[in-house]
């Protein structure tokens, strides 16, 4: 199931399919590790919901609710293995 990384909830993981927006933010997301293929689970929320902390590729980051809307992800369903998911 395809859906935004800001809708995702507390403790689901999916794979990055696409990094879409402008080219400021689409770089700076890149820079940080959010590529096409890399895992990401959502760590927590702030009280407000913005912003919300990741775990990819080994450490935390933080985004913008702005910045997470940009970010399409393949959820892991249950059974599906994170090779799967990146296929």
């Amino acid at each position: 199931m395809q859906r935004t990384l800001d809708q995702f909830a507390i403790g689901e993981q999916g794979v990055v399919r696409a990094v879409v927006g402008e080219g400021k933010i689409k770089r700076r997301l890149f820079d940080m590790g959010i590529t096409p293929g890399a895992e990401i689970m959502l760590r927590k929320r702030a009280p407000l919901g913005d912003p919300i902390e990741i775990t990819v590729r080994g450490y935390e980051l933080t985004l913008r609710i702005t910045e997470a809307q940009c970010v399409t992800m393949m959820t892991f369903d249950t059974g599906t293995t994170a090779g799967e998911a990146k296929k």
